[in-house]
């Protein structure tokens, strides 16, 4: 979490933290469940000032055209 993360966490009026507010706008919607909520990238730090991103394998929504991948 960056620092402008958690001053706004501390200004928050609503007593939130960022997770806890992605969390119930991702689950709010009438059809929405759970997996709505999972997170969509996984990080991995590879040192010298590197991070690796990654869709997760998780991912319910997942970039790219729409066109089938062979498995």
């Amino acid at each position: 979490m960056t620092d402008a993360e958690k001053d706004a966490d501390r200004d928050d009026v609503t007593g939130m933290t960022a997770d806890e507010k992605r969390h119930d706008q991702l689950t709010r919607a009438p059809k929405s469940d759970e997996s709505d909520a999972a997170p969509r990238i996984t990080t991995e730090d590879r040192g010298d000032g590197v991070t690796r991103i990654d869709v997760a394998d998780t991912a319910k929504v997942r970039p790219g055209g729409g066109e089938a991948r062979p498995e």
